[in-house]
């Protein structure tokens, strides 16, 4: 019980981390990216290219979020992880909305109804004044720290998914094409690195342990959801799905990422896998420092070609 008390009376802390976060601005080349980056592997290249489309507007929502509540961070170490982490995912959202443009439109995909539903979620239902409506007064820390919860459960997701990037050596086995695997390993390497910053400011705001349940269990379906939702508008564009019909109400693409994953989940990660990670998410004593490694992360960021490019052009 005093073990449980303490842990309790840590959610005040600020900032979990020693070490900075650094932030780096880098620029990926599409012009020679095919359609079907894992060779052979169409279903997996499209479910892995919809994350193109879920991440600019959900990421640059964190930024504004952040701005608004940075005034009310009073612990400095957290305030500078906050900062970083603005401009990490600043970052992020410029370079997938940039294979949106550069390389997905090019290709004659379609991907602007899935963008306008990410936009929508993210600047009409999750704003300031959601769908229009004026928060009042007394509930609007209570409307800010419901929204920081989800950040802060989405991030867990993101890490677990970044792990699952950073040390997955098979899409390289299979030939992926370098820009698109640089892009998901330096950003799954950021987010191990910055894995700490939106579970601490949720509770540095008073973020409770009873609200992670309904969180959870509103973010898992959200993000599998739209993640589906959105691989099934642009896998029907290609002749290859057209007479399969993909949709997010049919078990067909459901089944088929089952099937993949469970032949080879080192190929796409396993759906039931995803929400078993989110149980530890759960539990009383959860600390993201202990999610991952943040040497492992920072090695991979030292050596992925645009770091290097980013760091070149700063030098």
């Amino acid at each position: 019980m005093m073990k449980l008390l303490s842990l309790f009376k840590k959610s005040k802390i600020g900032s979990s981390i020693e070490y900075q976060i650094k932030p780096r601005k880098v620029k990926f080349d599409w012009q020679d990216t095919p359609v079907d980056w894992i060779p052979n592997q169409p279903f997996v290249s499209y479910f892995i290219n919809e994350i193109n489309m879920i991440l600019p507007a959900g990421e640059f929502w964190f930024c504004r979020l952040y701005n608004k509540v940075l005034p009310q961070i009073s612990d400095e170490k957290l305030k500078e992880d906050v900062k970083a982490f603005i401009r990490q995912e600043a970052m992020h959202a410029q370079a997938h909305a940039s294979a949106n443009k550069e390389y997905l439109t090019l290709r004659n995909i379609d991907v602007q109804r899935n963008l306008d539903l990410m936009d929508f979620l993210f600047t009409k239902v999750l704003a300031d004044q959601p769908l229009g409506f004026k928060v009042p007064k007394i509930l609007e820390h209570q409307w800010d720290l419901f929204r920081l919860g989800i950040i802060a459960t989405v991030e867990h997701m993101t890490c677990v998914l970044g792990k699952y990037v950073l040390y997955n050596q098979h899409w390289e086995e299979l030939g992926a094409d370098p820009a698109m695997l640089d892009l998901v390993k330096w950003h799954g390497a950021e987010e191990i690195e910055h894995r700490t910053v939106a579970f601490d400011l949720y509770r540095h705001l008073g973020g409770g342990y009873i609200a992670r349940y309904y969180l959870s269990g509103f973010v898992i379906a959200g993000v599998l959801g739209l993640w589906v939702d959105g691989a099934a508008h642009i896998m029907k564009q290609d002749a290859r799905f057209k007479s399969i019909q993909p949709s997010l109400f049919k078990p067909w693409i459901w089944r088929e990422w089952y099937a993949i994953s469970q032949k080879d989940n080192r190929l796409m990660p396993n759906p039931f896998w995803i929400v078993s990670q989110q149980l530890g998410y759960l539990m009383p004593w959860y600390d993201p420092v202990h999610e991952a490694k943040t040497e492992d992360a920072i090695a991979y960021l030292d050596q992925s070609p645009a770091a290097k490019r980013a760091a070149l052009k700063v030098a």
